[in-house]
């Protein structure tokens, strides 16, 4: 498991790494605010990792989870016209590659689990990852919609957002 939990330590620095340079990037927006949310639940995590690591007692808490749900209302008036779309998709695209491959991992690792503060850890962990996998196919629609839907919108219904 030492080893395991040192490659899931190491995928969430890259994680909390890719989403400050997201959050550079868009500090002058809503978005930069998101990333900076992103990065601090990975860095959260990281040291959750370590703690298991290295035995040390540790405390599973859902405020990040909490401060994701709460991404979508600063988002309300957000032009998303102001965005370079094939780049943005580009960047949401590879996020949820990054989240998907989180999940993946933990639930391998949950799998090969043997004892109840291991899989504890490895649950929440695939919870709050899942729930940055939604945020970033919720980012997906909303930048691209417009586009795909004013290109077809004769044909056929479309699905309310």
């Amino acid at each position: 498991m030492k080893n395991t939990l040192e490659l899931a330590i190491q995928l969430e620095i890259e994680g909390q790494k890719y989403y400050l340079e997201q959050a550079e990037k868009n500090k002058d927006n809503e978005l930069g605010r998101i990333f900076i949310l992103l990065a601090d639940a990975e860095k959260e995590h990281e040291k959750l990792l370590r703690k298991r690591l290295n035995n040390e007692d540790y405390i599973l808490s859902d405020d990040n989870i909490e401060k994701i749900k709460t991404v979508f209302d600063g988002l309300k008036n957000f032009d998303t016209n102001n965005i370079i779309k094939a780049t943005q998709l580009d960047v949401y695209r590879l996020a949820a590659d990054i989240e998907e491959k989180s999940i993946k991992m933990y639930q391998d690792m949950l799998r090969e689990a043997d004892n109840d503060k291991d899989k504890e850890l490895l649950e929440f962990l695939i919870k709050e990852e899942n729930q940055h996998l939604v945020l970033f196919e919720e980012f997906v629609k909303m930048v691209s919609r417009p586009e795909e839907w004013v290109e077809s919108a004769e044909f056929g219904l479309r699905e309310d957002y």
